[in-house]
């Protein structure tokens, strides 16, 4: 029996640095993680310091002639460039270094294509994935016919990159015509929590931060959760009933990255707009991370790409388990409210509730009747979409004191 072995790719992380305030070398050492993650091994690093990115070979010649001992002495077998390359720059260097040459778009994207699982995952990967190719089609040249896996050979597969650009445009069309009717239910499932009165939380965050992780925590959702970036691809909502006894939801989302590839933020519109829609955003930040400021700033810039600039924010300093120290220090300036958690551990989830309820408590109005008898089903309304602070039964009535919704007052209101 012959067994076949898959050949773990060895990969050469290439950067442009144009400034002092880029951050080149933490960008790499991210680059490193999201091609593990791709099944490469980083073998090596190559870092030019330059005015402006090369417009046809991404690096200058002397960086090019250096690349080439490296991938000589590495024994590597492809580069992967930091930025998304354009193709001509994609081209001009594998004409050069003879060698695969791919980009931070093409790994982010494989990666993704590796993790959709549902069907509108799936559609989705397959569109940025051919919008991705469609600009290249003339820029890979032959390596168009190459065969073999690998990092960017997932996803769509082989004959999608034979595809001349006629048929592509008819398959981006049809994907586009598919996640329309995908866009048409997410409306409607949106409009049906808006006629049932409950608040939806988006938990958002730079990958690997634990927002899968704290969802599994707060509501025992049977969801992936791993310390892999975009370990979960696919948004899951479940409900949890707060301690006042007000339920409500809390929706994952596909976790931002640095130069998240435009592709991906457009074919994941639809995914990324429960964001948009939410009551409130519950931001998971990694407290671990030494760069976890730079990392906030991306998910805030994201946010605001996608409009959702108005939307109360609970910031969650995830991953107290792995720090020691005082915390005092760190601090969120955009944030309504912070928290500090272990989603891992559970601890501090009882003053996450809490803080859940404060914020929704502030968009509430706060009632005081005395209902006759005869109205006491209205109290039910009030347990379920609102929170009940008294109720008492007298001789005349049942006296209420609760918050609810603005939108089920007029419901609320004393029959005359």
């Amino acid at each position: 029996m012959i067994e076949l072995a898959k050949e773990t790719e060895r990969v050469i992380l290439v950067g442009v640095c144009i400034s002092d305030q880029d951050d080149t070398m933490n960008s790499l050492e991210e680059l490193k993680e999201l091609a593990e993650t791709a099944k490469a091994e980083t073998v090596g690093r190559l870092v030019q310091n330059r005015e402006q990115i090369h417009p046809a070979t991404y690096i200058g010649k002397g960086k090019i002639e250096e690349l080439k001992d490296l991938l000589w002495e590495l024994d590597a077998t492809g580069i992967i460039c930091d930025d998304e390359l354009s193709p001509v720059q994609m081209k001009n260097l594998q004409d050069e270094l003879d060698t695969k040459v791919m980009d931070r778009t093409l790994v982010i994207l494989d990666i993704f294509a590796a993790r959709a699982s549902t069907s509108e995952g799936k559609l989705q990967v397959e569109l940025a994935q051919l919008k991705y190719r469609q600009t290249r089609l003339t820029g890979f040249g032959t390596a168009m016919s190459r065969l073999g896996g690998g990092i960017g050979t997932r996803g769509p597969g082989e004959k999608k990159l034979e595809m001349d650009r006629r048929l592509i445009k008819s398959r981006i069309a049809q994907l586009n015509r598919e996640l329309k009717d995908v866009r048409r239910h997410r409306q409607v499932t949106r409009e049906q929590r808006c006629r049932n009165h409950i608040p939806v939380a988006a938990i958002v965050g730079y990958t690997n931060a634990g927002k899968s992780t704290l969802l599994k925590a707060l509501t025992g959702a049977d969801i992936l959760a791993e310390d892999k970036l975009f370990a979960t691809l696919d948004p899951t909502t479940r409900g949890r009933r707060l301690p006042s006894g007000q339920e409500i939801l809390l929706t994952d989302t596909v976790g931002f990255i640095r130069k998240l590839p435009h592709h991906l933020i457009e074919a994941f519109k639809s995914t990324l707009e429960e964001a948009r829609y939410a009551d409130l955003l519950l931001h998971v930040a990694d407290v671990s991370n030494p760069h976890m400021d730079e990392q906030m700033y991306t998910v805030y810039e994201t946010l605001k790409s996608l409009g959702v600039t108005d939307k109360p924010v609970i910031t969650i300093f995830n991953k107290q388990d792995k720090v020691e120290g005082d915390q005092e220090s760190i601090r969120d300036f955009r944030a309504d409210y912070t928290v500090r958690m272990s989603a891992k551990t559970g601890e501090g989830i009882p003053e996450l509730l809490k803080t859940i309820e404060a914020v929704q408590r502030e968009r509430k109005i706060l009632i005081e009747f005395l209902y006759p008898y005869q109205d006491a089903g209205k109290l039910q309304l009030i347990r379920r979409y609102g929170e009940m602070l008294e109720e008492d039964y007298q001789e005349d009535g049942i006296f209420v004191r609760a918050y609810i919704p603005a939108e089920i007052y007029e419901n609320l209101k004393i029959s005359s």
